[in-house]
């Protein structure tokens, strides 16, 4: 089972640093909709023409939204773990080098994509820097998919955003 740093190994000292991340292109696999690179292929739903890309080592694609102050980032990986572990392990994963976890409201099982992701929102330290989290994790067909929204506050239209960017997304053959 891999942890937080070993599954956006990138994106941990970026959220320490208030997301100080380079500016460029999360992959050239992207065309803005569509996502195809060796063995993962899905579409993603609609962005925010606000939404930059920017790299995070480990992270498929990853955004900025800077009129929210938000970090948007979509992993996926086939093969490597989660078949066998529970979408609550996954998520408590995610987070094992943080400090001062708190879940805000309840974790739920949500449809998507046709299967049951597992929607938690939490607010965690890394390095003594609260940060509020908005996580999707899915399993579907031998890949798990780990969808992000990080910003220090509950901005409900940056949320909004990033619901429909989740809600849009869907594995292609």
């Amino acid at each position: 089972m891999l942890g937080f740093a070993r599954r956006f190994p990138g994106l941990r000292a970026g959220l320490a640093f208030s997301f100080a991340l380079a500016v460029g292109c999360a992959t050239t696999a992207f065309d803005g909709r569509v996502y195809r690179q060796d063995d993962l292929a899905f579409h993603v739903g609609p962005m925010p023409a606000r939404w930059r890309a920017i790299e995070v080592e480990g992270a498929l694609l990853a955004f900025r939204d800077d009129a929210h102050t938000a970090t948007i980032a979509l992993n996926g990986r086939c093969g490597l773990d989660g078949d066998d572990v529970p979408l609550e392990a996954l998520t408590h994963h995610l987070f094992l080098h943080f400090t001062e976890r708190t879940l805000v409201g309840k974790q739920e099982r949500v449809n998507l994509d046709g299967r049951a992701a597992l929607r938690s929102e939490l607010v965690a330290e890394l390095d003594g820097v609260p940060m509020r989290y908005l996580v999707y994790v899915l399993k579907k067909d031998g890949c798990v998919y780990d969808f992000m929204h990080v910003t220090p506050s509950a901005d409900p239209a940056a949320r909004a955003d990033f619901e429909r960017f989740v809600q849009g997304f869907g594995t292609l053959e």
